[in-house]
């Protein structure tokens, strides 16, 4: 730990709540909830006006709905989510090569590792412009906290929240740390703090006050040897700038237990498709797939199989996640389902698997043309002698074109309109979806950067009604903008020295940040 608050936590505020009060102006200063939206669904974020009401992250998303049931309760959008994300990063990547990420939101800086001078002084400077280079840049706001190791800097911000800062000098640090709860400190779960609790230890200081010897006794040593050295307040963990991920995985919650063999197949199949996708979007193969499965009873067991080598190519994830799924027992009922890959490499090598199953592939297609080449000859020997026994009737249907069936049958169901998710229509432009049902879609038309819009409700399958990718935070030319007003208002007024000889006022009906036009 260092004497010097060099070290930075930022944390955005109510990240995907926030982000989503500034892409949709109507739910400014009013509660939003992201998250699952199905009865199984859990919340990741609740603005600050929701949790006035009592919502909070991790909260089954039915209470959350008798808590604040007037809150606007929409899916998240990741992708806006990321892209602000990229925003913030690269703003604290000019700040030190030392960053370390934590989540989309949250992340670890050392300002000394980028030059900043190691005083109280310095740090709250450089502080201060990151969090106002960060509204510029997506419109929201971050909370810091400045201390001297990684644990007090990340108890600052959650003290600074929202949009605050907050410098914990060196020397206040047993003070502060004092009345906490033991849950404060890092490590410390709930299966500890109730072993702590039954020993009569509940804050920081009665966790010191133990001393080393007694926590180790109930904790074990290396647990409990760290533990007293945190509520000593010293961290001796040092910023990471990579975090390399040790695996990759996606999984789903279902709404209703699945207990069709054949829906969980199709399930596991789209998981690793997905899984596949993650993977290749962090430039990684892998050669161990693995799968989850939490039955209907939450009791969740992983099975797993290592292949010859890593791997990236989504047809040999897939089988090898269909044979895992093949061994386990589901016709009771699964609630959530995962496959992820691990043993995670930067190349992908051939699997011999793979190149196994293309070579049948080959032959059996090698052996199909030369039954059809045979199929054929007998066909047309026998045209030629003439067919007199065949009975009258119909000809021989054609045979219908693969796939044909299931486009009619996807064209024919109705899309799905998600609360939250982006639309545009041809004729009012840009929404988002407030709500679906009975064959009606409502949604809200309006932009990041205008005034709260109108509600308009369409048929679900109205054609005009299209998905959309989600509009920046801010104005693509807001400061194209703002110079060309300033320009128009330093024109009117004539500069320094009054008013220009012949020049006009605004023209008529001119908007905020277009040209004036001169008149002779």
């Amino acid at each position: 730990m260092r004497g010097a608050p060099t070290i930075l936590h930022l944390d955005m505020d109510a990240f995907y709540a926030s982000a989503e009060q500034a892409a949709k102006p109507s739910l400014r200063g009013k509660p939003v909830i992201v998250g699952g939206l199905g009865p199984r669904g859990v919340v990741a974020t609740a603005s600050y006006e929701a949790r006035v009401f009592g919502v909070h992250s991790a909260m089954a998303m039915g209470q959350a709905r008798r808590l604040c049931p007037n809150a606007a309760f929409l899916i998240p959008r990741f992708a806006l989510y990321r892209k602000v994300s990229d925003a913030v990063m690269t703003l604290l990547h000019t700040l030190s090569p030392l960053v370390e990420p934590l989540s989309l939101d949250e992340a670890f800086v050392d300002l000394e590792a980028g030059g900043t001078e190691p005083t109280v002084e310095a740090a709250r400077a450089v502080a201060e412009r990151l969090r106002a280079d960060i509204r510029a840049a997506t419109g929201l706001t971050g909370s810091v906290g400045l201390a001297g190791s990684k644990m007090l800097a990340k108890i600052g911000s959650e003290q600074a929240k929202p949009d605050g800062l907050v410098v914990i000098e060196p020397g206040t640090e047993r003070e502060l740390l004092g009345p906490m709860s033991v849950r404060t400190l890092p490590g410390v779960g709930p299966a500890t703090a109730e072993t702590l609790r039954r020993a009569g230890i509940h804050t920081v200081a009665e966790t010191r006050e133990a001393g080393e010897a007694e926590l180790v006794r109930l904790l074990g040593r290396a647990h409990g040897g760290s533990l007293f050295l945190m509520a000593e307040g010293r961290d001796e963990r040092p910023v990471v700038a990579e975090r390399d991920a040790k695996s990759i995985s996606v999984e789903d919650t279902f709404d209703v237990d699945l207990t069709d063999r054949t829906r969980v197949q199709l399930e596991i199949a789209r998981l690793a498709d997905r899984c596949v996708r993650r993977l290749r979007e962090a430039g990684r193969s892998g050669r161990t797939v693995v799968i989850k499965v939490r039955r209907y009873d939450f009791s969740t067991l992983t099975r797993s199989e290592t292949l010859r080598g890593p791997t990236d190519d989504p047809a040999v994830v897939r089988e090898a996640a269909a044979r895992l799924i093949d061994g386990v027992e589901t016709t009771a009922g699964v609630r959530l389902l995962g496959v992820g890959v691990s043993g995670l490499a930067d190349f992908t090598q051939e699997d011999l698997f793979a190149q196994a199953a293309q070579a049948a592939q080959a032959a059996e297609a090698a052996q199909a043309a030369q039954a059809a080449e045979a199929v054929q000859a007998a066909q047309a020997a026998h045209e030629a002698l003439g067919d007199a026994g065949r009975p009258p009737g119909p000809e021989r249907p054609e045979p219908v074109r693969e796939g044909a069936g299931e486009a009619s049958e996807d064209a024919e169901k109705p899309r799905r309109w998600l609360p939250g998710s982006d639309v545009r229509h041809a004729e009012y432009g840009a929404g988002w979806v407030q709500g679906s049902g009975v064959g009606r879609v409502t949604v809200r038309f309006e932009e990041p950067w205008s005034q709260p819009g109108r509600v308009r409700t369409f048929p679900v399958d109205d054609p005009a009604l299209q998905p959309a990718d989600p509009l920046p935070l801010l104005r693509p030319d807001a400061n194209a903008a703002a110079e060309a007003e300033a320009e128009a208002e330093a024109e009117e007024a004539g500069g320094p020295d009054g008013p220009t000889p012949g020049a006009g006022g605004p023209e008529p009906g001119r908007g905020p940040g277009q040209p004036v036009t001169s008149r002779p």
